[in-house]
């Protein structure tokens, strides 16, 4: 039998594209180990998979000053004798890397013993992790189009992300009688990312009586940020965070208005859902979420509506606009190669693990 181990962690969009590729693998005959970090959130996440998870130390490389950086750096030492140790014992034929500063000890560690690497990469521009870890890769995958000019042309693979078959399954009825919602009106359906987005949450609800004339409202907030006195308000519903029946919710959508997270943003071009798209201000993070939704909209699959710009009168023209064109962003989505990741990535794996 054919052995992978797969790596990534930090946060939600490090892993659950290594979760989306687990059935496609032992599809193909892989038995599949996983090396995170101790007690990082992706360590619960694949226990609830069934794979086997190994933890190792783990340390970040800041660009700022912090007194960590004192300690880290013997952390990802230690992290990288502790993952050579590990493969040694496994003896994978190929590792796929989601990212995250807990991949960067595993793909280093695996270079030293020549197993072949394969990395993925959710923004625009590589992350300082993948930075470490391109040039010991033998493939690179990326979401955009506009990334492939950051990596080796050797190495490079437009994929798109690995997307949980899962959210294929949702069920149109079943999302409205979730929420209690009729066939009347069309819904929207909010994403702010798993901690919620305030700037959004706002938004929303500076406009809701006007757009509930016309649309129903699923609302995921983001823990504690629901508001009590909008929960009997007819034609919405509010959640902190839905998990099982969040397939369900995305069928019933005929719009959606989220973050630009990468995986986020996947999912809805693998769905062909019309969606606006608020990316994190440049103030608040890297950036990457802007340059996401840039990509998005210059192919046509989204609208961007940058944080700053918002006022109620342009939410509401361009939720009205977009829903008005919704077959114009089915079209170009539904024309797009970036919704191929799973079969791409394990053709790739093959290749090398063949090897």
């Amino acid at each position: 039998m054919k052995k992978i181990v797969l790596t990534g962690g930090g946060t939600a969009g490090h892993v659950t594209p290594n979760i989306a590729l687990m059935p496609e693998l032992r599809k193909r005959g892989y038995d599949i180990s996983y090396i995170g970090s101790y007690e990082g959130m992706e360590k619960g996440m694949i226990i609830e998979t069934g794979t086997p998870y190994y933890g190792i130390a783990t340390g970040k490389l800041r660009r700022y000053f912090d007194l960590k950086n004192f300690t880290d750096p013997f952390r990802i030492i230690k992290g990288y004798f502790e993952a050579r140790s590990r493969l040694k014992k496994i003896h994978p034929d190929v590792i796929f890397s989601k990212g995250g500063f807990v991949a960067v000890p595993v793909v280093r560690a695996a270079h030293a013993l020549k197993i072949p690497v394969i990395i993925h990469e959710s923004d625009m521009t590589p992350g300082l992790a993948n930075k470490l870890c391109i040039p010991v890769a033998s493939k690179v995958c990326c979401n955009f189009p506009e990334t492939l000019k950051y990596l080796p042309s050797d190495k490079a693979v437009l994929s798109g992300s690995p997307i949980r078959n899962e959210l294929f399954e949702g069920n149109h009825r079943r999302g409205l009688d979730f929420c209690g919602f009729t066939d009347d009106k069309p819904v929207i359906l909010i994403m702010g990312g798993s901690l919620g987005a305030v700037a959004v949450n706002e938004a929303i609800r500076a406009v809701l009586p006007e757009l509930l004339k016309d649309f129903q409202i699923i609302h995921l907030c983001g823990k504690g940020k629901t508001e009590e006195k909008l929960n009997d308000v007819t034609g919405y519903v509010q959640y902190e965070f839905i998990k099982e029946e969040l397939r369900d919710l995305l069928a019933a959508a005929d719009l959606i208005i989220s973050r630009a997270g990468a995986n986020a943003i996947c999912e809805i071009l693998a769905l062909r859902k019309p969606n606006i798209l608020i990316p994190l201000s440049a103030a608040a993070s890297r950036g990457d979420q802007i340059l996401n939704a840039k990509s998005f909209q210059k192919q046509g699959f989204s609208m961007l509506l940058q944080e700053e710009d918002i006022t109620n009168q342009k939410l509401l023209d361009t939720i009205h606009q977009v829903y008005k064109d919704h077959e114009k962003y089915q079209k170009a989505m539904a024309a797009s190669h970036q919704n191929q990741a799973i079969p791409i990535i394990a053709d790739l794996i093959d290749q090398l693990a063949s090897h």
